[in-house]
């Protein structure tokens, strides 16, 4: 069984985390995923051989459509999976205008946008297809996802090394999950 195809088996056995995707899919919206700590956590709780951990304190939904950019849709869509879910908060974020506020050129697609994001374990998402099958986006791989390694993307490996250094102090992840390795030093 490939990484991809292993890290798409542990969200689907998730209940929640399961139920969740399904929620997003009925959406119904063009290139959506939920990404970042949805997918990361579970790994990394996996990896530590203890049971899931909640999806988060936000779950991260991303989509890309360049014709419905107001930010205004984003919220009317939190609170259509608010009604949906309570036990969880969340954020969706239309991939088409956020590289204006990162300060990057336009992104091409929501997988595109998360080449943009700080970490390489952090830079992948899920989605539920109408299939009923999980499908894996993963930008740089899931090598360093499934290896425990902690290591900036090649945008926050220069310019932005000094807001990845940030988050890994203020997210406390390696107190979290004692296994992880900084290969971003």
């Amino acid at each position: 069984m490939d990484t991809l195809s292993k890290i798409s088996t542990l969200l689907r056995t998730d209940p929640l985390r399961w139920r969740l995707l399904g929620a997003v899919r009925s959406l119904n919206l063009p290139d959506c995923w939920i990404g970042a700590g949805f997918v990361r956590n579970a790994v990394w709780d996996h990896l530590h051989r203890r049971p899931a951990s909640s999806p988060g304190s936000d779950i991260d939904v991303i989509w890309f459509d360049p014709d419905r950019t107001d930010p205004e849709e984003d919220r009317r869509l939190e609170a259509v999976l608010q009604a949906k879910e309570l036990s969880v908060s969340w954020s969706v974020k239309n991939q088409a205008r956020m590289h204006e506020r990162n300060g990057d050129l336009p992104y091409l697609s929501a997988v595109d946008a998360m080449r943009y994001w700080p970490e390489t374990a952090t830079a992948i998402a899920a989605r539920r297809d109408a299939s009923d099958h999980c499908q894996i986006a993963a930008p740089f791989g899931a090598a360093d996802l499934l290896n425990l390694i902690l290591r900036p993307t090649p945008h926050f490996s220069c310019e932005k090394k000094s807001i990845y250094r940030t988050r890994l102090r203020d997210k406390g992840w390696t107190s979290t999950w004692p296994l992880l390795r900084d290969a971003g030093r």
